[in-house]
């Protein structure tokens, strides 16, 4: 049998068969890190990423293929966890982008579809870097072209998709040394062969499309923040589905009525959240349009006097900042240091962008730093940035230490131009230590690495391998302390005794008679220690 066309049904079952063949598979995916330390998340992010796609799909009860793919899309784009994740978000949007007022389409238009969901990531991407997924979502496209040309119908072109897409993901350790060395292909590639396998599989009835997904109520990366007063008393939340329409005049509209104002997707399909007093009001407007869809209205004020203390009224700022750390012990330093809003995060969880705009919205400020304080959180976070009317900058910090110097240059008497330029300054000036284990037996940067060997990474790249733990953190610092520097701070984890981090201090002290040397409680997992030399 032929299959001519991909309806609204079908991607249904691609949508759901796509996250359940990841969220089976994502234990494999993390085992691709490159790192044998323990925070490959990789699977985890792409499987949470998903799945936050497939219950806003669930949501919507369009019959049409483009608003379903649409709302697809939206929900990846604000459950994007970690840079796996955003940029298979913006696989997703561009693939909505290319359904977009489609009732269904034929071969050729899917094709179209995913070489602009390929070209949408790359564009998302300020370097993008081949032998990643990027690479096997680009390559994979010319196959779906390719087959569309040569007259495959729908399946055809799905499962062109597919062949090229394991073929490019083949390559990658051709592209990228650091894959060679380790022997695995990119994490983020493999993934997206899971997905596209996935789809393929649900919709030739090979795998059931039920999903069984993480449960998002948990709320392991739930922003720390005070809640402050009620000002407003309804909560109101609803999807507009249009055409045609400004969301900018739309938010300009809608925020005269009230705060925490959130506009976020397509003149198609719009997500609406709003704190006000008047959430007629707020329906009228939005009814102007288009249909109105999943409305919900709650009363806040009833829900707080359920369960929350009275708080004090936080006064207005001219700046505030969120910062994205784990453990108690740099939660409290962060906070100590000026930080309005914490976001728990890290090392293996990353927050998503919902969980960044939460904090965001939360903070008594029109002007926002984020300072994501992980290489896997910078993109969500600058994603972020998109759902917002608030002005938000990204400090790219990759480290805690980073984000504490960055934290500790801010001066919120100054413009927020000065502040950025002095805060990224400040972080450059940074040397990061971690000291962690290994999760697995590996050949990498001419260290031969035994499972549950201490492992010393400066600036990221491993530089000391050894059984010991205390001996291997004094190896590091070792490496990373200069004629330039005089101070070393460390940062114990939840895992260390206090014990032994006296041993460590008394050692650095008598080593290191010039510098001032600071040892702190941080109680994060995973990292016995966190080391900053400057």
């Amino acid at each position: 049998m032929k299959w001519e066309w991909l309806t609204a049904q079908d991607f249904r079952l691609f949508a759901k068969g796509a996250a359940r063949r990841l969220e089976q598979n994502k234990e494999m995916v993390n085992a691709l890190n490159v790192f044998p330390v323990p925070d490959g998340d990789t699977g985890i992010n792409m499987a949470l990423t998903m799945g936050a796609a497939v219950r806003e799909l669930d949501k919507v009860t369009a019959q049409d293929l483009g608003s379903v793919a649409e709302a697809f899309a939206f929900g990846s784009l604000m459950g994007a966890r970690g840079n796996s994740g955003v940029i298979l978000s913006q696989l997703l949007r561009g693939l909505s982008l290319g359904l977009a007022g489609k009732e269904q389409v034929g071969p050729g238009e899917l094709a179209k579809a995913v070489e602009m969901a390929a070209r949408t990531a790359y564009q998302a991407v300020m370097k993008p870097t081949e032998g990643t997924i990027l690479t096997v979502a680009r390559e994979g496209a010319r196959a779906c072209v390719q087959a569309a040309a040569q007259g495959k119908d729908v399946l055809g072109v799905l499962e062109a998709w597919h062949r090229g897409s394991v073929d490019s993901l083949a390559r990658t350790p051709q592209m990228l040394a650091v894959l060679k060395e380790a022997g695995v292909v990119d994490a983020g590639g493999q993934g997206l062969v899971f997905i596209i396998e996935g789809a393929i599989m649900a919709l030739k009835g090979e795998e059931a499309p039920e999903l069984a997904l993480p449960v998002e109520e948990e709320a392991i990366f739930a922003p720390v923040v005070d809640q402050g007063p009620i000002n407003f008393t309804y909560c109101t939340e609803l999807l507009v589905m249009g055409e045609g329409f400004s969301l900018d005049t739309l938010r300009s509209e809608l925020g005269e009525l009230g705060d925490s104002l959130l506009v976020v997707g397509s003149p198609q399909l719009t997500k609406v959240h709003i704190h006000s007093n008047h959430p007629g009001e707020v329906l009228e407007i939005c009814l102007k349009r288009g249909s109105l869809k999943e409305i919900h209205i709650e009363n806040m004020r009833e829900q707080s006097q359920e369960f929350a203390p009275q708080q004090e009224e936080l006064p207005e700022k001219e700046l505030a900042v969120v910062a994205v750390t784990t453990g108690d012990g740099l939660s409290s330093i962060f906070k100590s240091l000026g930080a309005d809003a914490i976001i728990e995060g890290g090392q293996s969880m990353n927050p998503s962008a919902e969980d960044l705009v939460a904090a965001i919205e939360k903070v008594p400020s029109a002007n926002v730093i984020v300072l994501p304080n992980n290489g896997n959180v910078i993109l969500t976070a600058q994603q972020a940035t998109e759902l917002t009317k608030k002005t938000v900058s990204v400090v790219p910090t990759k480290t805690i230490p980073q984000g504490l110097a960055a934290l500790l240059a801010l001066n919120t008497a100054d413009p927020l131009e000065e502040n950025l330029e002095r805060m990224e300054a400040a972080m450059r000036g940074v040397q990061t230590g971690e000291v962690t284990y290994a999760v697995r037996n590996s050949q990498l940067n001419g260290f031969t690495i035994d499972q549950h060997d201490s492992l010393g990474l400066a600036n990221g790249e491993i530089k000391v391998v050894g059984k010991a733990r205390t001996a291997v953190t004094l190896d590091l610092i070792a490496a990373m302390a200069s004629e330039d520097a005089g101070l070393i701070t460390v940062y114990w984890g939840q895992d260390v005794e206090s014990g032994e981090v006296e041993d460590l201090t008394a050692q650095l002290e008598k080593q290191y008679p010039d510098y001032d040397v600071e040892v702190h409680y941080g109680g994060q997992p995973l990292y016995y220690y966190i080391i900053s030399v400057e």
